[in-house]
């Protein structure tokens, strides 16, 4: 006992304190065992749990946020794609029903041609007249149309020229004869129309018109007359 006491006031130091610096041992490899050491867990700093019920909820209501965002502009892609496609298709559906139609319309021509033949010499009569009259209703109702009168003026994307010759009392390219009628539908045609034309002759002499001669004294200026 006595023993202890004097190590005790020879050192300055008991047990119950520590004097001096504090050294701690941060090295990866135990100097001893040279085995990797694993890295101590520092404590996690007291959270009150109010505040991490709230940080918690703030984070749900922003997770959600970003979803539904997410969630709309999927929805607003596929009502667009949806649109178009549905634009895409009835813009397809109504071109192969008008192809269908030009193709079944242009295979009738030549029956519409005997029929008109037929009218221009008056052969259209009793029962052949009904049919050819249902025929052309038939027809108009889906908007086929004839073009080309004598004196319509030559257009090479609607008329078709089978005769060409000169001729007087014209001023350029025009259609003297209709061949054979063309035939439309809207924009698009189905045959166009076979004409003779004709161009004002080269030949031709050109009347020039004379000037016409003023009366004495009316050629001066008023001021003049006045003087």
């Amino acid at each position: 006992m006595t023993e202890s006491l004097s190590d005790q006031e020879g050192t300055g130091q008991d047990d119950g304190e520590h004097r001096g610096p504090t050294v701690r041992d941060r090295r990866r490899i135990d100097p001893e065992t040279y085995q990797v050491r694993e890295p101590q867990e520092t404590a996690a700093p007291d959270l009150d749990p109010a505040e991490t019920a709230d940080d918690q909820g703030v984070s749900e209501v922003t997770q959600l946020t970003a979803a539904l965002a997410e969630r709309t502009n999927d929805l607003q892609r596929l009502q667009a794609e949806y649109v178009n496609y549905k634009r895409r298709v009835d813009r397809d559906r109504e071109a192969v029903r008008d192809a269908a139609v030009a193709n079944v319309l242009t295979a009738l021509l030549p029956i519409l041609d005997d029929i008109g033949r037929a009218r221009d010499h008056d052969e259209l009569t009793g029962g052949f007249k009904a049919v050819a009259d249902e025929i052309d209703r038939i027809t108009t109702k889906y908007g086929l149309e004839s073009f080309g009168e004598k004196g319509d003026p030559f257009d090479p994307h609607i008329h078709e020229a089978l005769l060409h010759a000169h001729a007087e009392g014209i001023d350029g390219p025009t259609c003297v004869e209709i061949l054979q009628p063309g035939y439309r539908i809207g924009d698009r045609i189905l045959r166009p129309a076979r004409v003779a034309v004709a161009e004002p002759d080269p030949d031709a002499e050109k009347v020039v018109p004379e000037p016409v001669a003023q009366e004495a004294g009316t050629d001066q200026p008023a001021d003049d007359q006045d003087q």
